[in-house]
């Protein structure tokens, strides 16, 4: 099956690339078309992440295992599109250049027939101009995060209640 995904630039102004990519191909491929098309030169680290219908970032699915062995990861290069992205999952969160955080929604607009005298993945249309830097975010807690309980008389400067051994280094 052929996919069509919109990817938007998280932006105020209108930035966004229609691709079409085969169900089969990886999410490297994905990475590697998101990359191509917007102009990227593909030398910053990137991740995919798993999205609901409100765009909330869910599971990672990374370009590298930078886990050095602690945990299980999920590789772009080891993973489907039609093992994430469905008729009823059809949202994901895509992530270049962790410094920049050039933040991408990839929505899958249509599940298609491909042609079979066309080349996939295919770049069908471009709106508007990638900006210079990446656009600012704002990183804002969730309410019931913001009711967590602190305790007013710490003094951060007191090392001599502090619970642990002297020789700890």
């Amino acid at each position: 099956m052929l996919y069509r995904f919109r990817i938007i630039l998280d932006a105020e102004e209108d930035v966004f690339r229609d691709i079409e990519i085969m169900s089969e191909n990886t999410l490297e491929d994905l990475h590697n078309t998101i990359l191509q098309s917007f102009g990227f030169d593909g030398t910053e680290m990137a991740s995919f992440y798993i999205s609901d219908d409100e765009w909330n970032q869910g599971e990672e699915i990374s370009q590298f295992d930078v886990t050095e062995g602690t945990g299980s990861v999920r590789l772009m290069n080891e993973t489907t599109l039609d093992s994430v992205v469905s008729e009823t999952q059809t949202k994901l969160i895509y992530v270049y250049d962790f410094f920049s955080m050039w933040t991408f929604l990839v929505e899958l607009a249509e599940i298609a027939e491909p042609d079979p005298q066309m080349d996939y993945p295919n770049l069908l249309f471009v709106h508007g101009q990638l900006p210079t830097a990446a656009p600012e975010k704002e990183f804002q807690a969730e309410e019931d995060d913001l009711s967590l309980d602190y305790d007013d008389d710490f003094d951060v400067d007191d090392y001599d209640d502090l619970s642990f051994d002297e020789n700890w280094n």
